[in-house]
Order: C-alpha cells, then sequence, then structure tokens
C-alpha cells in the first residue's frame, strides 16, 4: 500500500478549491466541449487552428480536475489552531533580529495554498520549518538558501 501525502488547506482553501472543481466540470468543460464540436464542423482538421486550440485546452481543464480531484482524496483541514505554538493556519508575527524595525507577518498554510504575496508561506518554507512548535518570545535560526539568520516570535494569532 502506498502512503499518501496529506494535502494540508484551510476551510477557505478547501471551500476554494471545490468550487474551481464545479467551474471547471459544470461550466469550462461544457464550454470546450462545444468548441471542439464547432471546430469538427468546419472540416479540415489537420489546418485546424480552432481545433487544436481546443483540444489544447482540453488537456488541461481533464488535467487541472484530475490535479484537483487527487487534492482532494487526500486533504487534511486545518482546524485546531493553537495559539500557544506555531503551527499550520497560525498567523505569526515576527521581528528580524538583525534588522530589528523589520517586522513580518505571515499565515502558515499547506503548500498548495502558500501566496507570497498574500503573506501566505508554505508548510515546507525556509522560515515555516524554523517556525513550528515555537512559542512567542522564541528566536529561531531560519536556513535558507542565502545563508542563515534569526527571527523572533512575537505574536502568535
Amino acid at each position: 500500500m502506498t502512503h499518501k501525502n496529506p494535502v494540508y488547506l484551510t476551510q477557505e482553501g478547501f471551500d476554494e478549491l471545490k468550487k474551481e472543481l464545479e467551474i471547471l466540470i459544470n461550466v469550462k468543460r461544457p464550454e470546450n466541449i462545444q468548441a471542439i464540436k464547432e471546430a469538427r464542423a468546419l472540416g479540415d482538421l489537420s489546418e485546424n487552428a480552432d481545433y487544436d486550440a481546443a483540444k489544447n485546452e482540453q488537456a488541461q481543464l481533464e488535467g487541472r480536475i484530475k490535479t484537483i480531484e487527487k487534492m482532494l482524496e487526500n486533504v487534511e483541514i486545518i482546524t485546531e489552531i493553537s495559539k500557544d505554538k506555531v503551527g499550520l493556519g497560525s498567523t505569526v508575527a515576527i521581528r528580524y533580529i538583525d534588522d530589528e524595525d523589520d517586522t513580518d507577518e505571515y499565515k502558515i498554510v499547506g503548500s498548495q495554498e502558500a501566496d507570497p504575496f498574500s503573506s501566505k508561506i508554505s508548510n515546507e518554507s525556509p522560515i515555516a520549518k524554523a517556525l513550528l512548535s515555537h512559542k512567542v518570545g522564541d528566536i529561531v535560526t531560519v536556513d535558507s538558501p542565502n545563508g542563515t539568520y534569526e527571527i523572533e516570535i512575537i505574536e502568535i494569532k
């Protein structure tokens, strides 16, 4: 029996994925099937750019549907969010030790939900790995590709 790696998602991330899957199956797939039918009706498929484009889109759609279905099969919803220790789902305020004025706030999520532009970092990222299981006031060392640095946990929300 192969052991599957769980996909960690917040409830919000889980709901977004389910919504995307519904749109892909109920809206995008029928639109694509219609596009293929219309392109086929135009005749010669060997030089039919519309048909090629529709078939390429179909491959991408079906691939994304399969990916989401697999993720949802192995999903673990992050429910218990501790305020005592940093864990999945925690929002953590940190201060960089080498630059007293530089602070950041991150929400630690599963890799599928990570979005650095929204300050959502993967539990597999160097900062998250360093923070996990630590408490407010702890100073931890982050092993990043650019070397190590220290951060202090200011607050866990």
